[in-house]
């Protein structure tokens, strides 16, 4: 554990914890992959079902992270409480996949999605800058370099440097920008679902898709990326007020807020589009708003994603690093990631760290790519870290439960199960971007056992 000179400040109260669920999850997906979702299953009553079990299962994963976050309030989330359950190779595994596989890539993503948007102002954004000819771009093509994804690379370390600063800025931040995007996704819900020119029948029609089981997760993917970021607030238990009262509530009522917003977004859609025109559309919110109110709509709605954009990457940046920081501290990562400013006491080393590699990963890939890189590698751990509430209980019985997960057993063994039928689908329909993230998982072997040997010199 981190000595008396590590410790971080306890600056983040109730509303900063929500604020960093919320703002985590409502990132670029609800914009961006309703299409993707459209076309695996083909009509609005499965996407509808795809969206309701993501969100089921999400929430299944809240009540048991609320149960170890509370129980086990330190900095570091799914490090301390794989650690703790399955002994120091698990923790260092979760820590290295979070560095450079899972929030680093999450980070990525959303960087790239609001470039996605912020083209709708300025084409020139995706023309290519710079071509790499060699097999290192998406799907083992040429390299690309585009204006988009400098400015993304840019974003990313300015958004480090905001989160250098403190978390109580970090989190203000956070606040301010959870505000902004809910109140915009809730006028773009009242404008789609009160349209006149909207139609009902829109739930009843279908298109050609994939279909079936595999059709179903890989639509299932897509809602789980949107879901993604509930985990987060469990990162920065340490720096939370009253972390046995405001980690359960935050965690638990933020995931089940988005959970409707996101229900409500897609009745919005569907409502003024067809399951057609969703299909063909990588921007389907602007879309919407375009056949509504015209260009100004379509703007308008280009400006609201990318303030839910920039919002879910603060909140990413400020609780992924300080995963890879935990593992420093205790002797298991790179020395200096264990480093806490003596002023602003954050982990400042590790936030300026993962958002370096970060924007390196902004090259590796387009929007959807990225996103299934990172949720296959996520996922593997996710039902790890939900497997630890079982083992826990039997290992250390007499560990203080301000909360117990509502449902136990059957909550955490649902989803663990869920999640195993998930990584299973995700590796037969994507298996080189699934690959990719099990390669780089791997290769940290090396690293743990030099600093486990380290740790003992």
């Amino acid at each position: 554990m981190p000595d008396e000179s590590r410790r971080l400040k306890q600056d983040l109260g109730l509303w900063g914890a929500g604020a960093i669920v919320v703002g985590s999850i409502i990132g670029s997906g609800i914009f961006l992959v309703p299409a993707t979702m459209i076309q695996r299953v083909g009509s609005p009553d499965m996407l509808f079902l795809v969206w309701i079990a993501g969100g089921l299962l999400s929430l299944a994963g809240a009540l048991s992270f609320a149960e170890l976050s509370a129980a086990l309030p330190r900095a570091g989330g799914e490090y301390v409480f794989l650690r703790e359950a399955y002994g120091p190779f698990w923790g260092f595994i979760y820590s290295w996949t979070t560095m450079w596989v899972a929030k680093s890539g999450s980070i990525a993503t959303l960087a790239t999605g609001f470039v996605y948007y912020l083209a709708n102002f300025a084409p020139a954004l995706d023309n290519p800058l710079w071509v790499i000819h060699a097999p290192i771009g998406p799907r083992g093509g040429p390299l690309e370099i585009t204006f988009g994804q400098l400015l993304a690379m840019a974003m990313i370390l300015s958004l480090a440097l905001v989160n250098y600063f403190g978390v109580k800025f970090g989190g203000g931040v956070q606040v301010a920008f959870t505000v902004a995007k809910v109140a915009a996704v809730a006028c773009l819900v009242a404008i789609g679902l009160t349209w006149s020119g909207g139609s009902a029948s829109h739930f009843r029609e279908s298109i050609p898709a994939t279909g079936g089981v595999a059709g179903f997760f890989a639509a299932m993917v897509a809602a789980l990326w949107a879901y993604d970021g509930w985990n987060n607030l469990s990162m920065v238990s340490a720096e939370v007020r009253q972390p046995q009262k405001n980690l359960p509530r935050a965690l638990i009522f933020g995931t089940a807020l988005v959970m409707l917003v996101y229900i409500a977004t897609n009745l919005a859609y569907f409502h003024a589009l067809s399951p057609a025109e969703v299909a063909s559309s990588d921007r389907v919110a602007a879309t919407m708003m375009n056949r509504i109110l015209g260009p100004a709509g379509a703007a308008a709605v280009s400006v609201a994603a990318m303030i839910s954009m920039f919002g879910a990457l603060n909140g990413t940046i400020l609780s992924g690093a300080r995963v890879p920081f935990a593992a420093a501290c205790d002797g298991l990562f790179f020395r200096p990631l264990s480093r806490v400013h003596p002023e602003h006491r954050t982990p400042s080393v590790a936030i300026f760290a993962i958002g370096a590699w970060a924007a390196a990963l902004v090259l590796s890939g387009r929007y959807e790519q990225l996103f299934t890189y990172v949720i296959f590698a996520e996922w593997l751990l996710y039902a790890l870290s939900t497997a630890a509430v079982l083992v826990l209980r039997r290992k250390r019985p007499e560990l203080a439960r301000p909360y117990r997960t509502l449902g136990y057993p059957a909550v955490p063994v649902l989803f663990i199960l869920a999640a195993a039928c998930l990584l299973i689908s995700t590796l037969i329909e994507s298996p080189r971007e699934s690959l990719m993230g099990l390669v780089l998982i791997f290769a940290g072997l090396p690293f743990y056992f030099y600093w486990k040997n380290r740790r003992f010199v």
